[in-house]
């Protein structure tokens, strides 16, 4: 990336050298992330200066770094913590002040190889690369483990009502991850096509919110609680769109004991009462990718079968980007788009 909003450019360099610390991995796949086009399209500022490459949604080889990890195929996580700071040792490594981001703090997975810390890479079984290609499993690294880390920290419980707007690259999977819990999913969104996706997946019900007032919306949702045996109060909502009309529909939702989790990211700002949080005795919660510690339960879920992602991938040559940013940028996919190197 050579400036907001341009086609990005293809550069050739030297291989990089490595420290003790670090690693050099061969990238298989590189996801394309709702917030590589913030970066790209929306200016939200990179934490280096550009020209940068993007990508940090990575998986890969592993060509040059310690013993046991050389020759390893790994996933590397896109949020890479220090270990050992007052966040890290509280079990909140996800938002170590230290963290180093791929395509953010140094240059990423839009590329042949990458230099990275190697203390937290995350093997990838053998068993998984009997059903994915590595590139398919560049997902994993936020895509899927963003969703399973928030989905934990809901407290999401067996039988509980779980509440998905925007069923999207990201969105699709914390639906399926909540099916696996147990919990009674409705998945809303504005296009059917994803709708009818996540059905054939084992969505317990959908919902098509174009055109519907958020109380209109309400309304069936109570329904569709209803018709699933699910509870009326304490339901767990889940924003993953990234819109203000998808934050402004989550937040309409809450109601006795509910929590909502703020997944998706937007620059707009929304106008809320703060006050039906303690109405409703509620709780509202973020999340910042992922802890690299749950990385291996999120392949666990894939090895055993539980999650299937392959009607959720679709993987193009790296030499695509431009094209795949665009035709991304315009709702054009229904999948997640992953980039292989192709030179």
């Amino acid at each position: 990336m050579t400036a907001l909003q341009q086609d990005f450019t293809l550069v050739e360099s030297d291989m990089p050298s490595i420290s003790d610390k670090e690693a050099l991995v061969e990238v298989a796949g590189c996801g394309v992330c709702h917030t590589d086009l913030s970066f790209w399209h929306d200016g939200v500022r990179t934490k280096k200066e550009l020209p940068l490459t993007l990508g940090h949604e990575i998986s890969g080889t592993v060509v040059e770094g310690p013993a046991h990890l050389r020759g390893k195929n790994v996933i590397i996580p896109a949020v890479l913590p220090c270990g050992d700071c007052e966040l890290c040792n509280k079990g909140r490594s996800n938002m170590c002040q230290n963290q180093l981001m791929p395509g953010n703090d140094f240059h990423g997975g839009f590329a042949s190889h990458i230099v990275v810390p190697h203390q937290h890479l995350c093997p990838v079984p053998d068993e998984v690369l009997k059903t994915y290609s590595l590139d398919q499993l560049a997902v994993v690294a936020d895509a899927i483990s963003t969703p399973y880390q928030v989905l934990e920290k809901s407290e999401l419980e067996k039988g509980d009502l779980a509440i998905v707007i925007g069923i999207g690259g990201v969105g699709v999977y914390g639906a399926l991850i909540a099916k696996i819990k147990g919990a009674k999913v409705l998945a809303i969104d504005i296009n059917d096509d994803k709708l009818a996706l996540a059905r054939k997946h084992g969505i317990d019900a959908t919902l098509n919110s174009a055109g519907l007032s958020a109380k209109e919306v309400k309304e069936k949702v109570r329904g569709i609680a209803k018709e699933l045996g699910a509870p009326k109060y304490g339901w767990k909502i889940f924003e993953f769109s990234g819109t203000k009309p998808g934050q402004e529909l989550a937040y309409s939702l809450l109601t006795f004991t509910s929590t909502l989790s703020v997944v998706g990211f937007t620059m707009d700002k929304l106008e809320l009462r703060l006050s039906n949080l303690m109405a409703f005795d509620a709780k509202l919660i973020g999340t910042w990718g992922c802890k690299p510690e749950l990385y291996p339960e999120v392949l666990d879920l894939i090895a055993s079968g539980k999650l299937n992602i392959k009607d959720f991938v679709e993987v193009f040559p790296m030499s695509k980007i431009n094209e795949v940013f665009r035709n991304t940028l315009a709702h054009k996919y229904h999948r997640r788009s992953v980039l292989k190197p192709d030179f």
